[in-house]
């Protein structure tokens, strides 16, 4: 008897996994019949009341749940789906970019107040840089020149952060934009965008993967990362939003291998040389930009 009941619970587990394996690669179970519409929970008149009413909100309506679901599950699979043109049952790419990392801001605005992040006060780099007679005897004109510069660009960008800088009309619309902008998450992902774009482009050229295509997966790889980033604000309480490379590899390893129908061992050798190409075009901007900083510097002490 115990016998015959390990054999039916061990049926009725495979059979389970058959099925999720099947829901996995096609995004749903070709045996269940769609549901009506009208045909949930409640009678006609109660439904009616809020028909419709949850259709624009992130997060509530059926294609951003779908979203949520099939990138948790199935990120791969949803990728090759959109890209074959199956848009219509997904939020879009960079539709999905600003609503979840909008949320993702909310959140760990709540658990990181004001008075715990890390901020410099705006007087401390100039003054560091033109009165301090220490620093005189420590740094040369170029490297002040540097710093100043280097201060002023991280001020312009965080005008919204720093409102005891803002002295203009100019710089005060420049901070509302920044505060928009920066609410929406948009600061968090920009430059991970184009620089996972451009990196996954270069990658995939030998599988004939468009510019869009890889924009597209892109943005929704991204959006991956966003949630497990969410995971490290909520368990850490507030201390940490990072995840670690390796975590970021083995999310872009699962997408490859599902979304290209890859195995393992070319499936690793895309997502090293994805990682490397990144590595490499972050380091280039980082150059060009210490350069530009470097060629303004002297061009501020001859003059």
């Amino acid at each position: 008897m115990r016998r015959a009941d390990h054999k039916r619970r061990r049926h009725s587990w495979d059979v389970r996994l058959r099925a999720f394996s099947i829901w996995q690669n096609l995004g749903f179970l070709p045996w269940r019949k769609p549901r009506k519409p009208g045909s949930g929970v409640g009678n006609k008149e109660s439904g009616d009341f809020y028909k419709g009413a949850f259709d624009s909100i992130p997060f509530l309506n059926d294609d951003a749940k779908r979203t949520f679901q099939h990138l948790l599950l199935r990120p791969g699979y949803m990728i090759r789906d959109y890209i074959r043109g199956n848009h219509d049952r997904y939020l879009a790419p960079l539709t999905s970019l600003i609503i979840f990392y909008a949320f993702f801001a909310l959140i760990a605005a709540l658990l990181q107040p004001v008075q715990h992040r890390n901020r410099l006060p705006v007087e401390v780099l100039p003054e560091m840089a033109q009165d301090s007679a220490a620093v005189e005897h420590e740094l040369t004109q170029i490297s002040q020149s540097i710093v100043q510069i280097v201060w002023r660009g991280y001020l312009y960008l965080h005008l919204d952060q720093h409102p005891e800088a803002v002295k203009t009309q100019r710089q005060s619309a420049l901070a509302a934009l920044e505060g928009t902008l920066r609410s929406q998450g948009i600061p968090l992902f920009i430059g991970e965008f184009l620089f996972l774009w451009l990196a996954m482009s270069l990658a995939l050229r030998r599988q004939k993967i468009g510019m869009s295509a890889c924009a597209a997966a892109s943005a929704y790889v991204l959006c991956q990362f966003s949630f497990f980033m969410l995971f490290a604000v909520v368990l850490t309480w507030g201390r940490s939003s990072s995840i670690s490379v390796l975590l970021m590899l083995a999310l872009l390893l699962w997408d490859y291998r599902q979304w290209l129908n890859l195995g393992w061992k070319k499936s690793i050798h895309l997502t090293l040389r994805t990682g490397v190409i990144y590595g490499l075009i972050y380091g280039m901007v980082i150059l060009l930009i210490s350069a530009l900083v470097l060629l303004l510097a002297l061009i501020k002490v001859r003059t």
